[in-house]
């Protein structure tokens, strides 16, 4: 038999795609789905999204005239086969590598990605305001919006449903359906969209109601129209409810198979001539065409490397057993939990990669998902606490940006005793710039009543996790820990309350102080011990607190030291060397301060290691610091 030409090969844009008939979209699509799988199990990245829209994909590119027509993909890890066709095949294996292609949609990458999009939820806002932009400027474009079932659970895209339903914009949303987020779904539009899918009388009753539009339809419009009606009416009876998104004003299409790539145009095309504001409700398998991505949908979102042909993950063995910050902290809610009734945890959408799964298996009832929602997580978890329990809101710190008007009202200001745990502070790695946490010192060490704090280690985060919920400390209070391995192998030590406010002085020195808050300064002590052996004499101070500062440790900091070093994985720009400089202006001291963090400008992606050495803060960059204000020092001596 003649071997068929790889097809995916001919495709360098989606104007070549749109060359080839209907039927070798079949062919197309195997190709792409064994392409992502060929380059993902060797540059590790967002696996079982991508696989379970690619015939999705390759019909949308088919049918639109992107990149005139705007395709936006929510969430943004769904897009590996959008950016295999427009042009990015030959570098995809540089996917969120340093200096490659970024993991997510990204304006100034392509002009085929037309929002950037790596938070969930903010497609259907951004395509109605492309929508309206073209209708003003007399332009026939169309926007398309994707997302997926998990991300239609924020508060966002319904605030986003709502606009466009009474806006007359010609918008096509689509749900990607597959019932699962990274973990699965969760809540009423969990069950609502179940009850549409699987109703085997309303979808029998469509079929027959669209074989009908199709044998009728060409020749009488009134058909169509008494035959649409007939559905619409028979929907609420057998469905026992109104349709959500017709009570929204749209159109309402599906659910249809979302891998059927010829019936997938053919309905594409017959929308794109249907105006005003639509939604088509796909359903989708993912990871689609790898049997474990399809049975293990939470593990392979993101693998990691993976063997290609029997799928098994190539684990990177654990240096000396040495656990994640993450499972230090799900282990300790266990403990936390057990010791103090009143703990409750609250996750959006993250149970596994937070580690509450633990606690969630051992006590269903104190752990509670809320979805991919997390301004409901802030002001849920401020009710809790409003009737004397003591919510553990873990929320990355990334996405805690997106809750920042409740954390002020909901809860600083009304004095709650919430405690956020924030995940993923600081620099994430590859995920890049729209994931990296290191925003959240500068932005709550601001806000009043609130507790601003950062372990150094495994040990030091426990006992802060125990000292938020200790009776006395009743406060808003925030532990933010890093993505990754921690420092102990034997971390488990019995708690011991922290002092709020108190800092812990590691070597004391004559030449010149370090400050350090959170996992920075386990560099920073190796770099000292390092200039110790050159008869350098280093103050260390691990000051665990952003605010309240420590002010006792900063008075004898500044009486003693002239020249002083901070260090945080932490935007520069009003964190925590910036509340050391204002406390030195405030109590009229003068010294030298070099602050060492992330500079002002987006951090891409990369490997942590990677980062931390662009930004300065490596064991090279914290040296090399602290030799040139030493150079200073001995100069100023002469």
């Amino acid at each position: 038999m003649e071997e068929k030409a790889n097809l995916l090969n001919t495709i360098n844009s989606p104007e070549d795609l749109r060359k080839l008939n209907i039927e070798q979209l079949i062919q197309v699509s195997s190709e792409l789905r064994q392409f992502i799988i060929d380059v993902v199990c060797n540059n590790p990245g967002h696996f079982g999204a991508s696989l379970g829209v690619v015939e999705l994909t390759v019909a949308l590119h088919y049918v639109f005239n992107t990149p005139y027509d705007k395709i936006i993909w929510d969430v943004g890890h769904q897009a590996y086969g959008h950016k295999i066709l427009t042009g990015r095949r030959d570098i995809f294996a540089t996917n969120r590598r340093y200096k490659g292609i970024s993991g997510f949609p990204k304006m100034a990458e392509s002009e085929y990605d037309a929002f950037g999009t790596g938070h969930s939820s903010t497609s259907i806002s951004a395509a109605l305001g492309m929508a309206l932009a073209a209708k003003n400027k007399g332009e026939k474009r169309h926007v398309v919006a994707i997302i997926g079932d998990g991300a239609m659970t924020a508060g966002e895209a319904f605030e986003g449903l709502n606009n466009a339903g009474i806006s007359n914009s010609d918008i096509l949303v689509i749900l990607n359906d597959n019932n699962i987020a990274i973990d699965a779904n969760v809540g009423a539009l969990k069950e609502y969209l179940l009850d549409i899918t699987t109703s085997k009388t309303y979808n029998r009753f469509k079929d027959k109601v669209w074989n009908m539009l199709g044998v009728f339809g060409k020749h009488s419009p009134g058909a169509r129209r008494v035959a649409a009606q007939i559905e619409a009416g028979l929907k609420s009876s057998i469905l026992d409810k109104s349709n959500l998104f017709e009570s929204l004003n749209f159109r309402y299409f599906g659910p249809i198979d979302g891998h059927d790539v010829m019936h997938l145009v053919k309905v594409l095309e017959d929308l794109k001539r249907i105006p005003g504001p639509k939604l088509l409700h796909c359903m989708t398998t993912k990871g689609k065409g790898f049997k474990l991505a399809e049975e293990d949908q939470t593990t392979y979102h993101a693998p990691g490397k993976f063997d290609r042909e029997t799928g098994v993950i190539i684990s990177t063995p654990a240096t000396d057993s040495v656990l994640t910050f993450q499972e230090v902290f799900g282990s300790s809610m266990v403990e936390l939990a057990d010791l103090n009734d009143k703990i409750v945890a609250i996750t959006p959408a993250m149970p596994t990669g937070s580690s509450l799964t633990t606690l969630m298996n051992k006590m269903p009832d104190r752990v509670y998902d809320v979805g991919i929602a997390e301004q409901h997580a802030v002001t849920f978890s401020a009710g809790l606490a409003a009737l004397d329990l003591i919510p553990y809101c873990h929320i990355y710190s990334s996405f805690l940006q997106r809750a920042y008007d409740q954390i002020i009202h909901d809860v600083a200001l009304q004095n709650l005793h919430v405690v956020f745990c924030i995940d993923r502070g600081g620099l994430v790695g590859a995920d890049g710039a729209t994931h990296h946490g290191f925003f959240d010192i500068a932005f709550l060490r601001s806000i009043p009543n609130m507790v601003v704090s950062a372990p150094m280690d495994e040990k030091e985060l426990r006992d802060l996790l125990f000292t938020a919920q200790l009776e006395k400390n009743r406060v808003p209070f925030s532990i933010r820990y890093p993505r990754g391995r921690g420092v102990y192998k034997d971390w488990k030590k019995p708690f011991e309350e922290i002092e709020i406010g108190k800092s812990r002085m590691l070597k004391d020195g004559n030449d010149l102080a370090i400050l350090t808050i959170g996992y920075p300064g386990n560099t920073a002590s190796k770099v000292i011990n390092k200039l110790e052996k050159d008869n350098y004499s280093i103050a260390h101070y691990d000051m665990r607190f952003a605010a309240p500062l420590d002010v006792n440790a900063l008075h004898a900091v500044f009486r003693k030291f002239r020249h002083i070093i901070t260090i945080e994985d932490g935007i520069l720009r009003g964190g925590f060397g910036s509340a050391v400089i204002e406390f030195m202006n405030d109590n009229g001291y003068s010294a030298e301060v070099r602050r060492l963090g992330i500079p002002d400008y987006f951090v891409e992606h990369g490997t942590q290691d990677e980062l931390y050495r662009e930004c300065g803060f490596d064991a090279e960059g914290i040296e090399i610091a602290v030799r040139e204000m030493l150079v200073k020092i001995q100069i100023q001596k002469i």
